[in-house]
């Protein structure tokens, strides 16, 4: 679902939420599920484990003139139920958007998972007239899921 200033996606994946948080909180394994083909890969990073680290992914892309660094400052953090992320430029503090992992065990081996991409706290006008947010689309969303997806059964 989209509005003005997020959208997210869902869908039931068939393994288990700790199969499933295994993946994302493994930033290694996030150019595997990156439906916008910005991630590149990550710069030597351990698995996330708690609210206050930092890592750091190589990316592409022309909004930024090609290759970049972003650093995910992790904000959310609740094993196998939630992972929440705000993303800089490497060297800066976030300018206001945030990325959010919710998975909702369904019973067996099913979860549902939920990608929000939040941009509402961006509010900085010169960064708003260079990037036009939404810079990941609602498709593109769908497809780090089922990515995402992928991932978990290799």
């Amino acid at each position: 679902m989209a509005d003005n200033s997020m959208i997210t996606v869902s869908r039931t994946i068939d393994h288990s939420a700790s199969e499933i948080f295994d993946v994302l909180t493994l930033p290694a394994r996030h150019p595997e599920l990156d439906g916008s083909g910005f991630v590149v890969s990550d710069d030597r990073t351990d698995r996330i484990t708690a609210v206050g680290q930092v890592f750091t992914m190589n990316m592409t892309g022309e909004h930024m003139g090609g290759d970049y660094q972003t650093e995910n400052h992790v904000v959310g953090y609740d094993k196998n139920r939630l992972l929440a992320w705000k993303t800089a430029p490497a060297g800066t503090e976030p300018p206001g958007w945030e990325w959010v992992w919710e998975l909702t065990a369904r019973g067996g081996d099913s979860t549902e998972v939920a990608l929000t991409y939040d941009w509402s706290a961006v509010t900085d006008k010169e960064l708003l007239q260079k990037i036009h947010f939404p810079l990941v689309s609602e498709q593109q969303l769908e497809d780090s899921l089922a990515n995402l997806a992928s991932a978990v059964s290799t």
